[in-house]
């Protein structure tokens, strides 16, 4: 996967399908093997077509009633005979897979697949603060086929700040060949990056293990796998220009781990530029992690063709490396 990777919990679409189709409220009764244990485990037994998850958000929206009175908490305990009644909404996540019409930056477009040169400040993904807005919604309206693909054919992510390159694909085949030729590491990556501080030296490989922080769970961070959870990660990162406050680096992604430039650049001592997660502050006018996707290259899984897109960095970035006196000429 690219620098960060999540997946999607689709059956929120398929929730709210079935509802749509069926009667807006549901009534059961708990039968006596369910007697004495938590609410939402006998929602999922007694309304199996539905997820759990969706049952525990019309819980927490006070959709549900036991004994004709509201019940939020999912631990509640029923029991025999007590009647339950379901009011079957739509959820903000289970809204959220809707196309909605947006001005994509489409680099390169098929009948098979597509890049898209994504935009800082983009979500690829609905999420919770995120439902609708995405880059999934946008693909939903781009083209007919992408409600038939898991994920609209997204089959790698760049985090909501990070600018640049994302190949998606416009079929299930097409999808699982990209899905396999990423793990086999025959997709190219490459990404360039603002950090503080000047570079030193030339090409630094840096083969270090990332996992969750066990002192802030909103980050990632470098690990010793022999006493902590996490995952090989290997990131080759070359000097392109420095000046004393800053540097231009050129990043070749190995695996895709979450935040893996992120992580790495930090524990080299080079947060990226306003890159607050890992240590980094605004300078040169860049308010958002100084990161772009602006190379991507691979042999196109249906025609066998080499396909290959760079993408300049945006406005901001271009800015910050003229303000900073560097020079932008990343390896082509």
């Amino acid at each position: 996967m690219t620098e960060s990777t999540e997946a999607i919990d689709s059956v929120e679409a398929d929730d709210w399908a079935q509802v749509q189709e069926q009667a807006e409220l549901r009534a059961v009764e708990v039968p006596t093997a369910l007697h004495g244990l938590r609410l939402d485990k006998v929602l999922a037994e007694l309304v199996p077509e539905f997820s759990r998850s969706y049952l525990q958000q019309l819980l927490a929206q006070g959709a549900v009633q036991v004994q004709g009175a509201v019940v939020t908490k999912a631990s509640a305990k029923v029991r025999w005979g007590d009647r339950l009644q379901v009011e079957m909404r739509p959820t903000a996540q289970s809204q959220s897979f809707r196309a909605e019409t947006m001005a994509l930056d489409v680099a390169y477009e098929d009948e098979h697949l597509l890049i898209v040169n994504k935009p800082a400040g983009l979500v690829v993904h609905p999420a919770p603060g995120n439902w609708s807005g995405t880059l999934l919604n946008g693909l939903l309206a781009w083209h007919a086929g992408a409600a038939q693909v898991p994920r609209a054919g997204i089959v790698h992510r760049l985090d909501k700040d990070t600018s640049g390159l994302m190949v998606v694909a416009k079929s299930r085949q097409v999808m699982d060949a990209l899905v396999a030729m990423i793990a086999r590491r025959d997709v190219s990556r490459q990404y360039v990056a603002l950090a503080h501080g000047a570079w030193r030296g030339g090409m630094r490989e840096v083969r270090q293990a990332i996992g969750r922080d066990p002192r802030n769970r909103l980050r990632m961070a470098v690990v010793d796998l022999g006493s902590q959870a996490g995952k090989p990660a290997q990131t080759d990162i070359t000097g392109v220009d420095s000046a004393e406050q800053a540097c231009l680096v050129h990043c070749k992604l190995h695996t895709g781990r979450t935040h893996q430039i992120r992580v790495h650049m930090a524990w080299l001592g080079h947060p990226l530029l306003a890159d607050t997660l890992y240590g980094g502050t605004p300078l040169a006018g860049m308010e958002r992690q100084a990161l772009h996707a602006y190379r991507l290259g691979f042999v196109h899984p249906i025609t066998g063709q080499e396909v290959l897109v760079r993408s300049t960095p945006p406005a901001d970035f271009m800015a910050a490396i003229d303000f900073l006196g560097l020079r932008y000429n990343p390896p082509h």
